[in-house]
């Protein structure tokens, strides 16, 4: 997205998919993201924060309006989309569905007839210096559900591993009296 010749918004998919209520998706690929026709990203909300904190400025995507045959508005606000400004924001994927961690989460009974998934989804806001995008922030947590699964179960197998080894130091060795036989 430019903004008097400049950029000011990277923003790309591999893929974007809508599907409303039961209807099969409908691929959006190449009529939002081809060179012809650029992504309308008007309805997209961002917001530039800076947090003492960290001492740095922030990006974050608010919210996502979806229009359709100019009647049709369906909004989605977003949760976890946030990065340094002068990174890019990452994910493998940014969706309404549960399954994929439900990043877009409808603020309307109009919303919620409609799933909008991006697949592979890149945004860079505020701080664009190239058309290129700057080192990503990525959406996947430090401990994803595998790893503080295998974490829990060592640790129930060290405690278990603990209350053996303090059950055999503390058997009491049985004494056999030959001489009484």
């Amino acid at each position: 997205v430019l903004s008097n010749g400049e950029p000011c918004i990277l923003f790309q998919a591999r893929k974007l998919s809508l599907r409303y209520e039961k209807q099969k998706p409908l691929d959006l690929t190449e009529r939002t993201f081809s060179p012809q026709k650029p992504a309308d990203t008007g309805q997209l909300q961002l917001s530039n924060t800076f947090y003492e904190s960290s001492g740095q400025w922030w990006f974050s995507l608010d919210n996502v309006t979806l229009t359709y045959n100019t009647s049709e508005v369906a909004v989605f606000n977003v949760t976890d989309v946030y990065a340094p400004a002068l990174s890019s924001y990452r994910c493998l994927h940014v969706s309404s569905l549960h399954r994929h961690s439900g990043r877009l989460l409808p603020s309307s009974d109009s919303a919620r007839r409609w799933s909008v998934t991006f697949i592979d989804f890149q945004i860079q806001a505020f701080t664009v210096t190239s058309d290129t995008f700057s080192p990503a922030s990525d959406c996947t947590s430090i401990l994803p559900p595998a790893i503080l699964m295998g974490l829990i179960t060592s640790l129930i197998l060290l405690l278990v591993l603990a209350y053996a080894l303090h059950m055999v130091i503390h058997l009491k060795h049985i004494e056999y009296d030959d001489d009484q036989k």
